[in-house]
């Protein structure tokens, strides 16, 4: 016979449901370890049926120590998880094991340990519990020297996360930096870093845009030099109006401080992925039939 006080005891400590709980034990013979360790396995199998579903919201995050800090993106299906306790307590325990190591891949990472066994296992036990497929999408390490400064961004909630190391200048500086990325969303720090392919690429559309507006191609070759120009402001961080002073570029305010941009990573969550084709009320009323 399996006490009451058994199954609620399994239940505090895998968080599966009560008639789960129950049948974990009577297949093991009350045996709480192995109990334990059947649910893990019954929750590899739910979160495999989980593998293929789309998982385009969660949180973004930020953890800085010393000259060390990390940024990650990690993903749910909804909105509503991504707001979840337990959801956001598996982001902290990302951050806190990539910082506490070395890795620079998602594959290494997910291979660490941490308190409640590997950092897979965990997100597997988290997705079969809460009941959504979640994941790990990526991540950044970045290190500083003495005379450097990061600079964190969080916006909406998690929503938009922002990494900055900036030289010379102080934290206040290195923030409104992130900020400004945040809001203006650059995918490049130099004009340098623009792929030359892509560059050329935008060359070519801003020339036929030229011509289809009856300049000659010679006129059309000078009018590509100054719209290539508009171009870089809009991708490039140094190159953008800052978003307090748009009399000056972002490299001119950090200057003006005395630094200099060294490099910016900036996470949107979901973006560039698929996204679920749901309404609203619908993922209401998908949350009110699970509780």
């Amino acid at each position: 016979m399996i006490s009451a006080s058994l199954v609620k005891e399994l239940r505090e400590a895998t968080g599966a449901g009560m008639l789960d709980c129950k049948k974990a034990l009577e297949a093991n013979n009350g045996n709480l370890e192995a109990s334990i360790d059947w649910l893990r396995e019954k929750g590899i199998s739910k979160a495999a049926k989980k593998a293929d579903r789309i998982a385009a919201e969660g949180l973004a995050g930020i953890s800085v120590s010393g000259n060390k800090a990390v940024i990650v993106e990690v993903n749910s299906e909804t909105d509503f998880v991504a707001k979840n306790e337990e959801f956001k307590g598996l982001v902290n325990t990302i951050l806190t094991v990539i910082m506490n190591n070395n890795v620079k891949k998602v594959e290494e990472a997910l291979e660490l340990k941490t308190e409640e066994g590997k950092l897979s296992d965990v997100i597997i036990a988290k997705t079969s519990k809460i009941g959504e497929k979640l994941s790990l999408r990526r991540f950044v390490v970045l290190s500083k020297e003495d005379n450097e400064t990061f600079g964190s961004y969080i916006h909406m909630g998690g929503k938009i996360a922002v990494l900055t190391v900036i030289e010379g200048a102080n934290e206040e500086v290195a923030k409104d930096v992130a900020m400004h990325a945040a809001a203006m969303r650059p995918l490049y720090v130099t004009k340098e870093e623009v792929p030359s392919e892509e560059l050329e690429k935008e060359r070519e559309v801003l020339k036929e845009q030229a011509i289809n507006e009856g300049k000659p191609a010679e006129i059309a070759e000078k009018m590509v030099a100054g719209r290539i120009q508009k171009y870089y402001k809009e991708i490039c961080l140094e190159e953008q109006p800052f978003i307090k002073d748009g009399d000056i570029s972002v490299a001119t305010y950090v200057k003006n401080n005395g630094g200099k941009i060294k490099t910016m990573t900036r996470y949107e969550v979901g973006e560039g992925m698929e996204k679920r084709e749901e309404d609203f009320a619908c993922e209401v009323m998908k949350q009110i039939n699970k509780n």
